[in-house]
Formats: structure tokens, sequence, C-alpha cells
């Protein structure tokens, strides 16, 4: 087969892809890792979601794989030096949820600059637009944050280890780059949408954290494993950071023993930002036409697909439409051949 789609897919997106290739659409086969584990080698390219890891071990058995692409979902369980010593190109839209993320983050500090209702005796919030935010990651999401946030008035500070404060982009965006643990200092409000790699594991811990400014609020859309969890705790119970609104957090932040369990100020939210049918439509035109291109680049070898007897039960009909062509309606989808 051309492409082995393991998700729910955009019925106009699918139609595109099985006009141009031999696709399988079985939306719920990542439930199954056997049976993936069957379908995965016949495949020359793959739409696979966040919940597979793509790593060494499983590169190794897949010999035909050309690509791997992943409508939603963050670079996290994505092994790059893997992918790219086997010759697989992991293809993703990155900006595909910019704008919506942006407005999230921008929502998520008005929301938190404004005072708590249930304080006996709140204090009066904070505008925006007299206030100093400070974007931690410098990537299509802060940029349009950063555009935001400056009609409002605000003046933007800009970190983001993987660009120099020399770079003249700086300039074009309108942010004044700064270290980190000055960016704390000196901010009323931060945002950290910082792409999450092993490296930047615990970058916003204690050191960072205590030295932020009395009054700071801050808005996370990135993994939960770039803070300490326990310094973030420490510096919300003191009061010193007055709100937290964190949206990539796990269920095993709710669970009693776990360090931001019922601390007050703190919201946690399971990756709300990204999903819009817009951002999500997006990305799933983006994937798709980067995977036509690779699989016109080389033309398809054998076609015969062999289905696992299980595979029944795990295929549903795409999103918001009927099965894909070919398929049994009782039992499992064929392939549609174009």
């Amino acid at each position: 087969m051309d492409l082995l789609v393991a998700e729910p897919l955009e019925p106009e997106v699918l139609r595109w892809l099985e006009q141009r290739h031999e696709v399988f659409h079985a939306p719920r086969l990542a439930q199954d890792a056997r049976v993936l584990a069957d379908l995965l080698p016949q495949a020359r390219a793959a739409m696979l979601p966040a919940s597979v890891a793509i790593d060494r071990r499983l590169l190794g058995r897949l010999p035909r794989l050309l690509a791997i692409g992943r409508v939603v979902g963050g670079p996290e369980r994505i092994d790059f030096h893997a992918c790219e010593r086997a010759r697989v190109e992991v293809v993703r839209c990155a900006d595909a949820a910019a704008p919506a993320e942006a407005e999230f983050l921008l929502g998520a500090l008005m929301s938190l600059l404004r005072p708590d209702p249930r304080e006996p005796a709140p204090a009066g919030g904070r505008e925006l637009g007299h206030s100093t935010v400070g974007l931690v990651g410098m990537g299509a999401t802060a940029r349009r944050l950063a555009q935001l946030l400056q009609v409002l008035g605000t003046r933007v500070l800009g970190y983001d280890p993987a660009l120099h404060a020399g770079s003249a982009h700086w300039a074009r965006w309108g942010v004044q780059p700064v270290g980190l643990q000055e960016l704390f200092a000196r901010s009323d409000a931060v945002s950290v949408q910082l792409d999450f790699f092993p490296r930047y594991a615990g970058l916003l811990g204690e050191r960072v954290l205590a030295g932020c400014r009395p009054g700071l609020v801050l808005a996370s859309v990135s993994p939960l494993d770039l803070f300490e969890p326990r310094a973030l705790a420490t510096v919300l119970r003191s009061g010193r950071l007055t709100a937290a609104w964190m949206d990539q957090a796990g269920p095993e932040t709710r669970s009693e023993g776990h360090p931001l369990h019922g601390v007050r100020g703190l919201v946690l939210t399971p990756r709300l930002a990204a999903y819009t049918r817009e951002a999500r439509l997006r990305s799933a035109w983006g994937v798709a036409r980067r995977l036509d291109e690779i699989l016109r680049m080389k033309p398809a070898g054998d076609r015969v697909v062999t289905m696992p007897a299980e595979l029944g039960e795990l295929v549903l009909p795409p999103m918001g439409g009927a099965l894909s062509p070919g398929a049994a309606a009782a039992t499992a989808a064929s392939p549609a051949s174009r």
C-alpha cells in the first residue's frame, strides 16, 4: 500500500489522498499495537497519532517506509536522529496550530491578570497594554502572539535557546532579546511556547522561577517536562508567582502526591490550545500534501496488502463520512486503489 492512515482524518483530505494513492484508513488502528505492527511494514508512508512512539526499534522493522506524518501533536515521542539514520522523513505542519495557540495564550494571560473573585478582598487587575510580557520560545506561535500583544501596546521581551541575541530576526519581530533569568525578573507576564526536546528538560526550574518578578503570571502551551514541578509549586505557594496556566498537563498532575496537585493559583488543562477545527484542518492538508509529494517522487512497488484477522473491529467510518471506498461495512475496509 502507499499510505496507512491510523488516525481520524477529515473526509475532504482523505478523499483527496485516495484519488492519488492507494490508501488504507483505519482510525483506531493505533489502539492495537500488534495489528499496527503487522500493517506498518507494508506501507510506504504512514499517518500516525501522537500516541505512537517513533523510535529506532519501530523504524528498524519498516524498510519500505519513506515518511511518517503527524497531524496533531508536537515533536515529543519522535526520535529525529533515528528517523534521519533510517532516511524516513517526519512530516509535521508545525505552524498549523500557531493562530489557535496564540489566541489561547492571549486569552489566558488576560484572564490571569484579572483578580480572583474568590479572594476575600481581590486586588485590582492589570491590563496587557500597560504590561511587559516575556516570550519563551520564538516559534510561529510566539511571533503571532507578539503581533497581537503589540497591537495592545504591550512591551515584549523574548528568549529562545536556539536563536542568538544578535540575530536580525528580533528587530523584525519587534521583540527585545534578553536572557532567561532577566526575562522572568522583568516581565509582568510570561508566555511559554518552546518546543520540547530532552535537552530542555527542567529548563524552567528553581534558578529561573525563584527570581521571577513578584506578582508574575505565567501561561504555557509547552510540555510540563520543560518545568521542574516542585519548583513551580513552591513559587506559586510563596505568592511570588501569582497564577499559572499549564495547557499540557497530563492526568498524573491531578493525583495526590504529585507536586502540583491542589496548588492554589494553578490552572491545568489537557492541551486545549491547539484543538480547533481550523488548526486541525490546516495541519491535515499540510501533512497530506507533503506525503503526496514524497510518494510521487518514488514509484510504488508491490501493492499487495495482507489484512490481519483482528482488523475488523478497529476500522470505523472516517470522520463525518462513510467507510473508505472498497470497505466492507460490517467488517474491515479494503485499501482504496486509485
